[in-house]
């Protein structure tokens, strides 16, 4: 079963337990030693940074499948480190992200630095609402012993005027290099286009879409009855979402044998993938399992679903529900599913979530959400639903598919 690490940061002692944290999930990703310690200083830095500026959060550590799938090879698993508040928000979140800014008259390395070691790094932050960061750190992919160019996204409110002018970090009142958007018409997203780095021979990344999520266990238990997977056939992309029945390890038993399953029938549409996994959970205590498959060069989405696993499409702004039908795969199965199918473009957005949400939360509105990194929606998703007074009440488990920016590969 797959670990996780819920580690909450209320006092300087769990910054530790942070580190110590990504440093086993490293171990679990298959990670050298120097990116194990970049993996382990992030963690570090995030968690110090609750406690500095949010008066304590949560870092949520998993070792996930990267935000973009490449054709042609196995993918290998990132660490990824996530860090929730319910703090004030950032008031300058492009100064934040320099090396030597500092609020509280420390070294000012925090977001920085992150920024630099992580392959991917996004936040999110609105005032009086909190803050989410998201960094995952991967084996260094080229032969020179460079970590891999960082994919940065920022979705931010109360943002104005273009932060490719705001001052930097080595000339004040300069520019800060390679950052452009941020504006009113950019919807709050900042984005680093770092140059093309050395060439080599991976194969290309799979062009339009990316996926990320974010899987919270129950009372902070090692493993969650919740599991998220996404897979590509051809070109058909796969996101699904198992929620095992109860919670503990044995709710966890059967997510994961779904995602294991998820991998040999990439190539069924969801109706057909899901009565394999009935097949296949049967012995389990069963799961709730949302399957969506987009079609990359006909531009379509098709879903189904079996038992409460929401299912949520953005289009053109609003939002509607695709419908799963009552049941439980592996237990008992409808006896006809039928498929819902929509089309996808530049500005759609896909959130699939677990039964730990409240039934009647609110997707988010902002005009940044297609653009942000999907992770980083994912757990915005579950701070806007919960708080500090009333947190998730189960297993709970958010899953994005969104568009690939056009600046993005």
């Amino acid at each position: 079963m797959p670990r996780l690490w819920d580690v909450p940061v209320r006092d300087s002692t769990r910054v530790r337990d942070a580190r110590v944290a990504a440093e086993d999930a490293a171990v679990l990703a298959g990670l050298d030693e120097r990116r194990t310690a970049a993996a382990a200083l992030v963690a570090t830095e995030l968690a110090t940074n609750l406690l500095k500026h949010a008066e304590g959060g949560q870092v949520l550590i998993d070792v996930v499948a990267p935000p973009v799938l490449r054709e042609g090879r196995e993918e290998s698993r990132v660490v990824q480190i996530a860090a929730i508040d319910h703090g004030p928000g950032i008031a300058d979140v492009p100064a934040a992200l320099r090396d030597g800014f500092s609020t509280t008259r420390s070294l000012g390395a925090g977001l920085g630095t992150c920024l630099r070691l992580a392959d991917d790094f996004g936040l999110n932050s609105t005032r009086g609402r909190g803050t989410v960061a998201v960094a995952r750190v991967g084996a260094t992919p080229r032969g020179d012993g460079t970590p891999a160019r960082p994919a940065v996204r920022v979705w931010a409110d109360g943002v104005s005027g273009s932060w490719g002018d705001m001052p930097g970090p080595d000339t004040p009142g300069g520019t800060v290099p390679g950052w452009s958007g941020g504006g009113p018409g950019d919807g709050g997203v900042l984005t680093r286009e770092e140059p093309p780095g050395p060439s080599d021979d991976s194969p290309s990344p799979v062009a339009g879409v990316r996926a990320g999520g974010v899987n919270i266990p129950y009372a902070g238990a090692e493993c969650s009855g919740d599991a998220w997977a996404w897979v590509r056939a051809g070109e058909r992309v796969t996101l699904m979402l198992a929620d095992g029945l109860g919670h503990g390890p044995d709710a966890a038993r059967a997510s994961s044998a779904a995602v294991v399953a998820l991998h040999r029938w990439a190539h069924l549409s969801p109706a057909d993938a899901l009565g394999r996994l009935h097949d296949t959970l049967k012995g389990t205590r069963g799961a709730a399992v949302a399957v969506a498959q987009l079609d990359l060069r006909a531009g379509r989405l098709r879903f189904a679903g079996i038992g409460n696993v929401g299912a949520r499409l953005r289009t053109d702004g609003t939002w509607r529900h695709l419908l799963s039908r009552p049941g439980i795969v592996g237990v008992h199965r409808p006896g006809t599913l039928r498929e819902e199918e929509a089309d996808w473009a530049d500005d759609r957005l896909l959130i699939l979530h677990t039964d730990g949400l409240p039934s009647r939360w609110t997707p988010p509105s902002d005009a940044g959400l297609p653009a942000a990194d999907p992770a980083v929606t994912a757990a915005v998703t579950i701070r806007d639903a919960s708080s500090p007074a009333r947190p998730v009440r189960d297993d709970t488990a958010v899953a994005v598919l969104t568009p690939t920016p056009p600046e993005r590969p």
